[in-house]
């Protein structure tokens, strides 16, 4: 999930969107990445964004992850969510389990970056603003968590969006079919994958307050 997948909606929406076992992400001298500047994934191999078939074992690495993150941090963890593709059940993704962590402020990054980096996270990028969000990447999966405050409007998309998927085929379908299509291209980078999905994400979002149908037989 990149840091411009969803669009920006109030002045603190920053856009942001593997079979077991998934690759280790383990490697010794990681420098501080620059505000802004966002480490290359490991699922961006020659100009094409890596995208699978659903794996089962999704949920079960992210509540491994999360029961990390919640026994280092104890309280400082408000809320640890699965969100991303690899959050809707029988949804193609990326091999990359999203998580997002709230805490009390993210700007105060000395209680619960030095906590995560002891438990082998590392941090691979900061938004330029100074309450904005934080990425770390997991220890021996490929994780990325998501960092915001408890009211960081673009973390209430990725909610927003992760559930308007899980509750509507159509909407879910609309959506792996566009990524699988543009998944076949080339691309510059990451984000500029992202950002061609980014129509399509809006679309669904205005979708979300909208009741869904319900099934018929």
């Amino acid at each position: 999930m990149s840091p411009t997948e969803f669009p920006d909606r109030s002045s603190d929406a920053r856009p942001t969107d593997a079979p077991a076992p998934l690759p280790s992400r383990r490697g010794g001298g990681r420098a501080e990445p620059a505000p802004g500047a966002l480490a290359p994934p490991p699922h961006f191999i020659d100009g094409r964004v890596v995208v699978v078939e659903a794996d089962p074992k999704w949920p079960y690495l992210f509540q491994r992850e999360a029961d990390r993150i919640r026994e280092t941090l104890g309280d400082t963890a408000l809320a640890v969510e699965h969100v991303g593709s690899t959050a809707v059940p029988g949804m193609c993704a990326k091999p990359c389990v999203d998580v997002l962590l709230t805490v009390p402020d993210p700007a105060e990054e000395s209680a619960y970056v030095p906590a995560l980096e002891g438990a082998g996270y590392a941090v691979a990028h900061r938004d330029s603003e100074a309450a904005g969000r934080r990425l770390l990447r997991g220890p021996d999966v490929n994780t990325d968590v998501h960092v915001y405050g408890p009211h960081a409007a673009a973390a209430g998309l990725m909610l927003l969006f992760r559930d308007r998927l899980c509750a509507d085929p159509a909407d879910r379908e609309r959506y792996q079919r566009v990524k699988l299509e543009l998944a076949q291209r080339r691309w510059e980078s990451v984000q500029e994958y992202t950002e061609a999905k980014s129509g399509t994400v809006a679309e669904i979002l205005d979708r979300a307050g909208e009741p869904v149908a319900a099934p018929t037989e």
